[in-house]
């Protein structure tokens, strides 16, 4: 080809519309023509059909932490039964009073036998004993009977919380009422409360009135409570040289913030309805399955980047301080006289960061910062 052939001129650039498909042809020949002739396509959304990769699948990725699987699940009171070794405890401890009664009887004898004002003394001493005996066991009983309380009121409630006529929930919101009345953090609650006796109000909303005002001051008591016991165990856990301390200090903790948990609530337990209680918060996380702990525990928790991060001690403090938190918050579902229905139930995510921040200040560990 020469210059002067016209196929070899090149073309001048010009300016065309792209919705144009005429103006298009004609600046750029058949060739052009032939892509063009068709309208383009608007954008429109596709779905995905394809199968994609999770996340717990990708090997590279860190696992988030599922906080809510670490939560247990309401605590209830074990049934009480009479079983046979029950029996058996019973009896042996009928023959252990009637021995004691048999000794003091011959002893107070002798005594009188020897010196009559030894004998006297005996028996007055025998006296006071048997009422001290006496008011320990009323101690007891009321105790027993506070809790059995405590756990009818929070059934009934439950079981007529969306069903309940107005006197019904005006009769369930007093006996609420009267049960933490010596607790001065539901003060207010109860005169707010007491406020609406001239209202018409129904049933299930009373309720739920009587839930956010006489609970919700206690119920921020009690988050402080597991909070300030659960950093205990996880400093004490954490700078420990033996792990019988990390258990006995543990123990300690878990039996005082049990008791603090039913004091708060109005419980008010003794030293039997205590040891039944601490059983029943025990019991319940065996049976669920929450007390288990271990390097599984602290990887879901803070993810497998961090735990690399953090020392053994640190770890095992952070897990300690976890598993005071659970005992805690099932110590509230059998001490709290209200299900939880209007206010959230707190759960090991509320108490994480609580927990881990406090156990690195705690032991002059800098915490590691979670990029998950």
């Amino acid at each position: 080809m020469t210059d002067s052939d016209p196929a070899a001129t090149p073309r001048k650039p010009r300016a065309f519309t792209v919705d144009d498909p005429e103006a298009n042809a004609a600046a750029g020949g058949p060739r052009k023509q032939q892509q063009t002739a068709a309208k383009p396509r608007r954008p429109a959304a596709i779905p995905v059909t394809a199968s994609l990769t999770m996340a717990e699948d990708d090997p590279f990725s860190p696992s988030p932490a599922d906080l809510d699987g670490l939560t247990p699940p309401p605590a209830t009171p074990r049934p009480r039964r009479l079983t046979a070794g029950k029996m058996l405890m019973a009896s042996l401890g009928f023959l252990a009073a009637l021995a004691l009664g048999i000794w003091t009887d011959s002893l107070i004898r002798s005594l009188f036998e020897r010196l009559p004002w030894l004998g006297w003394a005996a028996a007055a001493a025998a006296a006071i004993a048997v009422l001290a005996l006496l008011a320990l066991v009323i101690k007891e009983i009321t105790g027993i009977r506070r809790l059995a309380k405590v756990a009818h009121l929070r059934q009934a409630i439950a079981a007529k919380n969306r069903t309940a006529t107005a006197r019904e929930a005006r009769a369930l919101g007093a006996q609420v009422s009267g049960l933490i009345a010596a607790n001065p953090l539901s003060a207010r609650g109860r005169k707010s409360l007491k406020s609406l006796d001239d209202e018409i109000i129904d049933g299930p909303q009373y309720l739920t009135f009587a839930e956010r005002e006489l609970m919700a001051p206690l119920d921020r008591q009690a988050r402080q409570l597991t909070v300030n016991a659960a950093r205990r165990v996880s400093v004490v856990t954490a700078v420990s040289p033996r792990a019988f301390v990390d258990l006995a200090y543990v123990g300690f903790e878990a039996i005082r913030l049990i008791r603090a948990m039913a004091e708060l609530y109005g419980g008010r337990p003794g030293t039997i309805g205590m040891i039944r209680l601490f059983r029943d918060v025990i019991a319940h996380l065996a049976v669920t399955g929450a007390i288990a702990a271990g390097d599984s525990l602290i990887q879901q928790v803070v993810g497998h980047g961090v735990a690399a991060k953090l020392s053994a001690r640190l770890g095992e403090g952070v897990i300690n301080g976890l598993m005071t938190a659970r005992i805690g918050i099932s110590a509230m579902d059998l001490c709290r006289p209200m299900p939880f229905v209007a206010l959230k139930r707190p759960g090991i995510g509320d108490f994480m960061s609580d927990i881990a921040g406090f156990a690195s200040k705690g032991t002059g560990t800098k915490p590691p910062e979670d990029n998950t």
